[in-house]
């Protein structure tokens, strides 16, 4: 399965994103609102300079206590940004994430955010091509 398939399960397509200099008292408040894991850090809202996760608040806080809640979302993000393109497979994705340890990638067209996908989406789609792929086997089997 392709991410450009992915993408179009997806309930809401639509990418969250937030400014580099929103505070991370902002960007929690952000996430838990919305109930997502993940928002992207773009200036512009079309070009990704970074991500930040819950896991990146919760660590900060753990480490720093709540003072961090002041700074800002880009001192926090994560800057070197792994990315696909539609036309990468689930496969692909699923070996990306589980080498970097991430969870939500964002999909670029031209440079441009068209899509966020997550871990979940990625097994989603794969336990959905499996039981298609188990369902046409079983009919061949039974001669349909």
């Amino acid at each position: 399965m392709l991410v450009s398939q992915i993408l179009k399960t997806k309930a809401d397509d639509s990418v969250t994103t937030v400014k580099p200099g929103t505070r991370i008292s902002e960007a929690a408040a952000m996430l838990s609102e919305k109930r997502i894991g993940t928002l992207v850090v773009s200036a512009d809202g079309k070009t990704p300079d970074g991500i930040l996760s819950e896991r990146d608040i919760v660590r900060t806080l753990g480490r720093e206590g709540g003072g961090c809640l002041d700074d800002t979302v880009e001192a926090l993000m994560t800057r070197d940004l792994i990315t696909c393109a539609k036309d990468e497979t689930a496969d692909d994705i699923l070996a990306k994430m589980t080498q970097g340890r991430f969870r939500h990638m964002p999909v670029l067209e031209d440079g441009v955010l068209i899509g966020l996908i997550s871990l979940g989406d990625v097994v989603k789609a794969r336990l959905m091509e499996l039981s298609m792929e188990k369902d046409a086997l079983e009919g061949m089997i039974r001669g349909h």
